[in-house]
């Protein structure tokens, strides 16, 4: 992306962000955090990336009631950006937090052996034969 771009995706995140926590009245949007926000070229298309943390159950819910604000989240987001047009926003649910918590579990379970005190020992014949 290139910088106007990565600076008006942080300043969308940003509203969006303020605008969940303290204007939308819908309870189901309660604990939503706004994780990333990704624009085209043209600006005018805006992926926006959401998760509730530690309760993924309530993606359909949370997912439904952003449909529903959609149109009032636009609004406001284009009251306190000043752009010719405002980007239309998509919500995505994000899993990356997710996998990167399934991948913190799988190397958790490795079970590495420890190192041979053999090793140790060539390993520092190998640095003395360096200087």
């Amino acid at each position: 992306m290139s910088i106007k771009q990565d600076r008006i995706a942080g300043r969308i995140r940003q509203i969006l962000s303020v605008l969940i926590l303290r204007e939308v009245a819908d309870p189901r949007l309660q604990g939503l955090t706004v994780t990333d926000v990704e624009i085209d070229t043209e600006l005018m298309y805006a992926r926006v990336y959401v998760n509730a943390l530690g309760e993924e159950e309530r993606m359909p819910e949370i997912m439904g009631a952003l449909k529903q604000a959609k149109g009032f989240l636009r609004r406001e987001v284009g009251k306190r950006l000043s752009l010719r047009r405002v980007p239309d926003m998509g919500f995505y649910w994000d899993e990356s937090l997710d996998r990167g918590a399934r991948m913190d579990i799988l190397i958790n379970q490795l079970e590495i052996p420890p190192k041979l005190k053999d090793d140790d020992a060539d390993d520092a014949d190998d640095d003395s034969e360096l200087d």
